[in-house]
Parts: C-alpha cells; structure tokens; sequence
C-alpha cells in the first residue's frame, strides 16, 4: 500500500500499528458506498458512464502493473467511492491478495472470486493478465448487470470460465455500441498473451475521454439486473459474520485435536510427508502437487509447514460454514421473532445493525426466495449458504485445493 501511495484512485493507507494482540491497518475512509449501489442509487445509466467508470478501473491497474503489483482479486465490491458527491472519486480497495511480480513471473495460487477469475489462474499459471480478465468481467456486468460467466456452484462457473461462450445476443445487447462489445472481447480472451494489456485497453476508441461510447441510457432492465446481482451475496456475508462472531473454544478445540492426529511427530509442525500421509489417511485423493500448493496456501508465514495456529484458521472457515448448528444459529440471529421466516423487517433490522445502508431489501429476499412467498425460510437460507460462491484464496476458503484437501480432513471432524 505504502508502494502504490499517491494514486487518486487506490485507497490509502495512513498507517498500521502493533499491539500483543493484532496489528491495525489504517486506512482512508471511503464512505460513499460500492460501485454497483451508487449506480443503482443514481437511476440514469449510459454507456459513456460504464466506459468513464472503466477507464477509471483499469486505470488503477495499469498503474498497480508498471508499479510491479498485481492486484489479484478485482471485483466491483473492491471499488468504493470516497464519499456521497456526484464527483467523488472512485478508489480501489484490498489489496490483501496482492503480490510484487517482476516481468516474466509465473504465479499459481488459485486466488480470486470465482465470477471473475481468468482461467489462468484455475490453470495455476498466470501473470498480471489476469488483472485485465477481472476488468473484462466487471465491464461485462456494468453493460448488462449479469456476470458473462454464471452457475449455480463453483465447479459449474469454472467450466463456464474455461468454455463458456459470451452472450452477445440477449437483451439489451443488440442495444449497446459495436465498439463495446469488441473491448469486451479482447479483454476476455482466454489466451493471455492475446488479451488487451491494461495501457490497450485505455488506448481503446471507447474508453477515451472523447470516445464512441454513446450517451443513450441503457436499458432500465439493466439496472433492475444489476441490483439483483448487487443483492446476491449481503445476506450471505452478514451471516457468515454472525457465525465468525460465534465460534466457541470446544470447537477450535476439536480442530486443534484434528491437527495433533496428522502432527504424528508432536512436533507442533505439519510437514509436508505428514499432509501427505494425514490427507491420504483421511481419503483425500490428491496428488503431491496439489498437497505443496495446499501447504504453500496454508503456510502463512512461509515455513514450510502448517503451525497449529496456521491449520485452524485454514480450516475454521470451512468447518463453521456449513455446520448446521452454526447454519441454525445465524438463522436464529436474523429471524428474531422465531417464526422459521425471515421477514423483509427483520432483515431490515439486521442490516441495520451491520451498518448496512441503501440495501435492496427485496432483491435481497428474491434472490434467496425459492418459493416466492416473500420471506426466507430456513432450507432457503441453507441452501444460499451452501451455493458455491465462496472466494478463493486467503480471504476465503484458502483456495480450490486448500478447500478440496481440507474438507476432506473435515469430514472425519
């Protein structure tokens, strides 16, 4: 962050600080809300506004690339407007999955979110195209407001990632600028050495300032869509934080004991020889590769073993996830008059709570709503919470092999 500081459109960061228990990152307050919100908020949409706000994005990232970062989890909840004015700048936020990269450089941690990772990256082998592919995603959704690549789980999105066609054809466009859709394109090739750079991409006749892109509104479908998709996912993170909140000791218990049973030499360390045998042990069928990207995932101060303290916040998240006690009690915490529904109040509530302003209470409620009673029962809130949605990486489930290798240890737990 102290790299990147000076850019007018990454957030800032003031300073990070240490105490016996955490370290604190101070950063600039961007309190004018996430990029898809305010475009709802603001009703009149136009291509000319999708391409000023792409020109903004990938300007963020050819200057992250020359710089030698990579952000490597770009989505538009990760762009926040700095406060409520209708100029307010447009910034780029956390940059926790960042790395340095130098040209040349070959990564293959599989990190991201999956709507918007390239397939490189699924390939475990990629470079700083991958930023472009993210950028080509978001476009793709501010001139339609669905993701190009969509499923109901995680397997299903990657295999559209790798082999799905873009829809070109459904509304609205056969309404949007030929020029539009050809940046798209050329920003989501699957070949990464013929996708657009980012300075390509902001050579582009659209997204000049004084570009093609026509000043027409787009069609109001396309922010009834979008609001949807910017729905999709709140009621999911206030629930996981209601479950993070919750985890009692018995249960990190539970996991430090699952961590003695593949230490077998007591020595507080995993090694690579102990996953191997534990994962195997555990019925994970998994290859040596997949088991040195897994530690390597795991390996949060890069060791080259798992510590106790390492394994249970690689697996905590998968374990407390899908527990269905845990599933029970973050139920519980948003249907406050135990009813077995969630009301559009009581969500209300608990977004209250959160300091959730703005939201789209029914789109929310549709979006989860299965039998389209205009509540939330409690297979519905199971069933949104067990989509494959999670992210990759760090910030989420460590990962496509941390996930497959551990889930399988978990079982047994």
């Amino acid at each position: 962050m102290h790299h990147l500081a000076g850019h007018p459109n990454v957030v800032s960061i003031k300073g990070a600080y240490e105490d016996a228990m955490a370290v604190h990152v101070v950063m600039e307050l961007c309190a004018g809300g996430e990029l898809f919100d305010r475009i709802i908020e603001r009703g009149h949409y136009t291509e000319r506004k999708a391409a000023q706000l792409t020109r903004t994005i990938v300007g963020v990232i050819e200057s992250c690339h020359s710089l030698g970062v990579m952000h490597r989890d770009l989505k538009p909840e990760n762009f926040l407007f700095v406060n409520e004015s209708e100029d307010s700048p447009l910034k780029a936020i956390d940059f926790g999955l960042s790395v340095f990269f130098k040209p040349g450089d070959v990564l293959n941690d599989v990190i991201g979110s999956p709507y918007y990772v390239a397939p490189e990256v699924l390939r475990r082998r990629y470079g700083p195209e991958a930023d472009v592919w993210s950028a080509g995603v978001i476009v793709y959704i501010l001139l339609c407001g669905v993701p190009p690549f969509w499923a109901e789980n995680e397997h299903d999105i990657f295999e559209e990632v790798f082999h799905g066609d873009l829809d070109f054809t459904s509304d609205p466009w056969p309404n949007i600028s030929s020029s539009a859709k050809d940046l798209v394109r050329r920003m989501l090739v699957r070949d990464p050495k013929k996708r657009l750079t980012a300075h390509e991409v902001l050579c582009h006749p659209w997204v000049h300032d004084d570009g093609v892109a026509p000043d027409k509104p787009l069609d109001p479908a396309v922010l009834s869509c979008l609001k949807q998709f910017s729905a999709m996912n709140k009621i999911k993170k206030m629930a996981l934080r209601v479950i993070a909140e919750n985890v009692s000791e018995d249960e990190i218990a539970g996991l430090k004991e699952l961590f003695k049973m593949i230490d077998t030499d007591n020595s507080g360390q995993i090694t690579f020889e102990e996953l191997k045998v534990g994962l195997r042990r555990f019925g994970a069928n998994l290859t040596e590769a997949e088991i040195h990207s897994l530690l390597r995932e795991a390996d949060a101060d890069n060791s080259g073993t798992i510590d106790c303290k390492e394994f249970i916040a690689a697996t905590l998240h998968l374990n407390k996830a899908e527990k269905d006690h845990h599933l029970s009690a973050a139920f519980s915490y948003f249907d406050r008059d135990g009813s077995g529904y969630i009301t559009k109040d009581e969500l209300q509530q608990a977004c209250n709570e959160f300091g959730m302003d703005d939201v789209h209470l029914e789109e929310m409620i549709r979006e989860v709503d299965q039998d389209n009673d205009g509540s939330i029962d409690y297979s519905e809130f199971v069933a949104m919470m067990r989509k494959g949605n999670n992210e990759l990486g760090k910030n989420g489930v460590q990962g496509e092999i941390l996930g497959i290798g551990f889930r399988e240890v978990l079982s047994v737990y």
